[in-house]
């Protein structure tokens, strides 16, 4: 067996043995001028619907780049259903959360202004390019949706109910968040992190009257938002991965 590509690649196409797959011009600098890519190599392509598949560099040339898609490496993988709802921080600070988010498994991501939000405009294209780049870097077979932000009372209003919403609570008024997963009843969930300051009281107290709500506590220290959001994706990739059964890797 030929051995596995250096090189991985998200792309919107369908994957199917024969298939000619056109990169985009950015895909195609960065294959061909950063990764250093040449014609004939071996690069692996995912969808997030297809499984991913060993496709090789048939075309290189200042015109672009063409992959024709070879034959199947995995099948698709089953992912747990797992949002991150944050209020934007500083740039640096929020690209490096998004990027350890999807390599810990969310699959969507949900910025939400609260009253101590500080005001910022968000590069939802920026995040979308992280969160790829993430996906292709780590392994997964697909990449974490990007919604646009909301207005923390607009995302309760809508919230779906089935949908269990944990929120980090930093005063200290949430059970311990490893006893908040254990208690999960499976299913759909959501972290919310707040942002720098913390929720204001009134939001606190929107969030405890929801029946769809559970505060977590992550102990004792004044977490950092992006530290917060981490440590809690961590502690459920942990406790809950292997007991929904489904597995963070799947066998060759």
């Amino acid at each position: 067996m030929s051995a596995e590509p250096r090189h991985r690649l998200f792309v919107e196409d369908a994957l199917a043995a024969d298939v000619a797959v056109v990169l985009s011009p950015d895909q195609a600098h960065r294959l061909l001028h950063v990764l250093r890519a040449e014609r004939g190599e071996k690069v692996g392509l995912f969808n997030g619907r297809d499984g991913e598949w060993r496709a090789e560099l048939t075309e290189a040339g200042k015109r672009g780049a063409t992959l024709t898609v070879r034959d199947r490496l995995r099948a698709q993988i089953d992912e747990l259903d797992l949002w991150l709802v944050f209020a934007p921080i500083k740039r640096v600070p929020l690209d490096w959360m998004i990027e350890k988010a999807t390599e810990l498994g969310v699959t969507a991501l949900q910025p939400v202004w609260t009253r101590h939000t500080d005001p910022q405009r968000l590069n939802m294209d920026r995040m979308r390019a992280i969160a790829i780049e993430a996906s292709e870097q780590c392994g997964r077979h697909t990449v974490p949706l990007t919604f646009e932000a909301k207005t923390l009372d607009a995302l309760l209003a809508s919230w779906p109910a089935e949908r269990r919403l944990i929120h980090l609570d930093e005063t200290g008024g949430g059970a311990p968040i490893a006893s908040v997963l254990s208690s999960l009843p499976g299913g759909p969930a959501a972290f919310l992190v707040g942002p720098v300051g913390g929720f204001a009281e009134s939001e606190l107290d929107a969030l405890r009257a929801l029946s769809f709500a559970v505060a977590a506590d992550l102990g004792p220290r004044i977490l950092r938002a992006e530290t917060a959001a981490i440590a809690a994706l961590a502690c459920y990739q942990a406790l809950c991965v292997g007991r929904s059964g489904v597995l963070p890797h799947q066998p060759k």
